[in-house]
């Protein structure tokens, strides 16, 4: 079972356009040694839509190697059936410990043929699944539930925040008795998810990935420290002073939700990279802000200009 700030970890790219293993390598061993819970390599916020499988199993077997087995390493998987299941192999050759199934690109499936994606990409391999639904990957109770009682579906992440579907969703799973019980664990998959962490905690969803911990690891773990131990003040102090700037940063292009955090990273000092397309580098602008931002969140967290050490 995973537990506490889950990572996941920009895909680098090189001057050349490939990805840049050493530089992963060095970014993941930073975020085990920072304290991440689990490694999610090459998901949403690592560019798996942009990825080659030949690129994305370099990028798995990378991190598999800088983690060196001190916390799981979950990879994507996605896009069109066949490909999804090439994914899924490539991540179990790679070594990862489970698999982000993520949803299938354009088209919207009914439940009943989310379902059936569901079956045939678990088959391909015999990793533990977690199953995101966002934007195309909608499940109703039902579908839900199916989806749960299958052996290999270990959680459910969620990206629509529909929280009045998924209180429906995670109250009939851990009513259950095929489903995977105390151990089915659900996420929070929203963009910037600490926004998001009280509303989803209120319905018994307490686990979130965490996008700043890319780049601001003090930060995210100052947050989860103050939710998980009840310090209302200070998650309200973080949220208002550092994450709700950078949501709104974030909702100003199309894309941010990933070039932002690409962005922050080589802020901080390592070389990872711009975006592949579709998606865009920040502007001068908002590199500005983005910078003036993570530099606020950085003093609230070291009591610089607020008053105490968090």
């Amino acid at each position: 079972m995973l537990e506490g700030v889950l990572f996941f970890p920009v895909t680098p790219f090189a001057p050349d356009d490939s990805v840049d293993t050493a530089k992963l390598a060095e970014h993941v061993r930073n975020g085990v040694h920072a304290g991440a819970g689990g490694v999610f390599v090459a998901c949403g916020t690592g560019e798996f839509h942009a990825l080659g499988v030949e690129e994305f199993a370099s990028a798995v077997r990378t991190a598999v190697e800088a983690t060196g087995g001190r916390v799981p390493v979950f990879a994507g998987a996605g896009g069109s059936l066949p490909l999804a299941r090439q994914y899924a192999r490539a991540a179990e050759e790679a070594g990862a410990d489970g698999l982000l199934l993520m949803p299938p690109y354009l088209v919207a499936g009914e439940p009943a043929g989310l379902v059936a994606y569901v079956r045939q990409v678990v088959a391909a391999g015999s990793l533990p699944v977690i199953v995101y639904q966002r934007g195309t990957a909608r499940f109703d109770v039902p579908s839900a539930l199916e989806v749960a009682r299958m052996p290999q579906v270990v959680g459910l992440k969620d990206g629509t925040g529909d929280l009045s579907l998924l209180s429906r969703i995670v109250t009939a799973v851990r009513a259950d008795g095929e489903c995977g019980g105390a151990e089915f664990q659900f996420f929070n998959g929203m963009p910037t998810a600490e926004g998001t962490v009280l509303a989803y905690r209120g319905i018994g969803v307490e686990l979130y990935s965490s996008a700043v911990f890319c780049f601001a690891p003090e930060i995210a773990i100052a947050f989860h420290r103050a939710v998980t131990s009840g310090d209302e003040a200070t998650a309200q102090r973080l949220l208002g002073g550092f994450f709700h700037p950078l949501i709104a940063l974030r909702e100003k292009v199309p894309g941010y939700s990933v070039a932002l955090v690409k962005a922050a990273v080589r802020q901080g000092g390592l070389d990872v990279g711009g975006v592949r397309p579709p998606l865009t580098d920040p502007t001068p602008e908002h590199l500005a802000e983005l910078e003036r931002i993570v530099a606020q969140g950085r003093a609230l967290v070291t009591g610089v200009g607020a008053g105490e050490v968090l």
